[in-house]
């Protein structure tokens, strides 16, 4: 039978670009044969990959990013962008659109810290919280839900140090609470 190669311990420098493991059609190959057996659709899978929260009735737009910047400047996250791709969706139509916006925030020093480990992870940071207005009017709050707690079960020995963990689960809990600060209006 297939007995899986045990991998080995690999250490490199801090910053360091790794070599992909596979091109693009292998990438393809293994993607399409990993969905063959999933019974999700595309939304189902968003919808999993996403932490979400649905504002309070009655709550304006700006109140809650409002809040959420409050929440985040007491959690020592910067504010490292704010985006407003529906001003620009107007612009270019004409028309109103559902409100939408990306709102960047970071623990700097632990960036820093995680792309030491793995630079690609910069494709992921900072971290955004996009608010938008659903088609009902209602606002929400989402994110990517980069939880690092379901590597624990991987047998691979090239886990993130005890630290490094500790400090990305801190990192997702205070995204947490500043979607929670928002979706409640929280001064």
């Amino acid at each position: 039978g297939w007995i899986p190669a045990i991998p080995t311990v690999i250490t490199q420098p801090p910053n360091t670009v790794t070599e992909s493991v596979m091109g693009a059609d292998m990438k393809l190959m293994m993607m399409q044969s990993m969905m063959m057996t999933n019974p999700w659709s595309l939304r189902d899978m968003m919808s999993m990959m996403v932490a979400k929260k649905k504002a309070v009735e009655g709550l304006t737009f700006d109140e809650v990013v409002e809040s959420m910047d409050l929440r985040a400047n007491l959690l020592n996250m910067m504010k490292v962008g704010h985006n407003t791709p529906h001003n620009v969706i107007a612009g270019i139509t004409g028309e109103p659109t559902p409100r939408l916006e990306f709102i960047n925030y970071c623990d700097v020093l632990t960036m820093r810290q995680v792309l030491d480990y793995v630079p690609e992870f910069s494709a992921f940071v900072p971290c955004r919280i996009s608010v938008l207005e659903d088609a009902n009017g209602d606002i929400w709050l989402m994110t990517l839900d980069w939880d690092v707690r379901w590597l624990d079960t991987s047998p691979n020995p090239n886990k993130i140090s005890p630290e490094l963990r500790e400090l990305a689960i801190t990192v997702r809990e205070n995204l947490e609470s500043i979607m929670e600060a928002g979706a409640n209006g929280d001064l």
